[in-house]
């Protein structure tokens, strides 16, 4: 297979329109579809070329890469596209199935003759629209070589955990390092959430850990969206972290661990969607701090 492909990706939110426009500027020939069309239109002002279906979109790809809310939204999705899915071509799911959807999705791409990579990525918004995303991946070795320049597009290093996808090893992993995001931000929420309660200005909650160990860029980053009220356009939206944290709690009660702060931090993700704040980045989470009527501000 050659390094410019003719490269299909299924799902154009945040995430995915920024992986096409990188696989677009990497020379490959890319097509793309969203549930909700006006979402992929921008795209085509790129080089993509916008399918009305899924099928449509499939035909011909020599990689289709699905970048959906989930592991039964990506089924869903390929389902549609069956009658156009030629055997041999390659799946990349990079979106956050979750453990429990791997062995349908791995089913469907055995019995439709697909060569499957569980491929979710870890970044947001901004290291995606650069091309720096962290690729997780697992898949068969003798078939990586048809991927590699995708993941070379959209990722700024691809980690290898596993020759099968089904096994779930990346997704496990991406699980894992979701689980930490999910719980900084939760706590980033918390502790602003703390000091304006008590009168305390951030600044000096910043200044007494400055430098320090308690010091990190994630949490000042995640603080600064708060504190300059820049929560739109979300970098991770809060609707998909509380969807993210559920999978992390049933992964962990599938092996018998319990998982309180990302259970606590679900039920956050979840009380600020249904405040209003679905839509916005993850860090309005802060907001579940409050109770809905009291409207507050940082």
């Amino acid at each position: 297979m050659t390094d410019n492909l003719t490269v299909t990706v299924l799902g154009t939110g945040i995430m995915g329109a920024a992986m096409a426009r990188n696989l677009v500027r990497a020379g490959h020939t890319v097509r793309v579809w969203n549930r909700t069309r006006a979402k992929a239109e921008p795209l085509a002002a790129d080089g993509a070329r916008v399918a009305g279906t899924p099928a449509e979109a499939v035909e011909g790809a020599d990689v289709v890469l699905t970048m959906l809310h989930d592991g039964p939204a990506a089924l869903d999705v390929l389902r549609e596209a069956a009658p156009a899915l030629r055997s041999g071509t390659a799946w990349v799911q990079s979106g956050t199935a979750g453990t429990e959807a791997l062995g349908d999705l791995a089913d469907f791409a055995r019995a439709h003759g697909l060569v499957f990579f569980d491929a979710p990525v870890l970044g947001t918004r901004q290291p995606a629209e650069a091309g720096q995303l962290l690729v997780l991946a697992a898949g068969p070795a003798g078939h990586r070589a048809a991927v590699t320049p995708v993941f070379d597009a959209i990722g700024s290093r691809t980690v290898w955990t596993g020759e099968d996808g089904a096994a779930g090893s990346a997704t496990r992993l991406k699980l894992v390092a979701n689980s930490w995001v999910v719980a900084v931000t939760a706590a980033t929420g918390e502790t602003l959430a703390l000091a304006k309660a008590l009168g305390v200005d951030p600044s000096d909650f910043f200044g007494a850990i400055d430098g320090g160990p308690l010091d990190m860029g994630y949490l000042r980053a995640k603080s600064r969206l708060i504190l300059e009220d820049r929560l739109t356009p979300a970098q991770f939206a809060v609707a998909t972290a509380a969807k993210d944290a559920r999978l992390i709690v049933r992964a962990g009660e599938e092996h018998g661990v319990r998982l309180d702060v990302a259970a606590a931090s679900a039920e956050r993700l979840e009380r600020a969607a249904a405040q209003g704040h679905a839509h916005e980045d993850m860090a309005a989470a802060y907001f579940a701090s409050f109770d809905e009527a009291e409207g507050p501000s940082a």
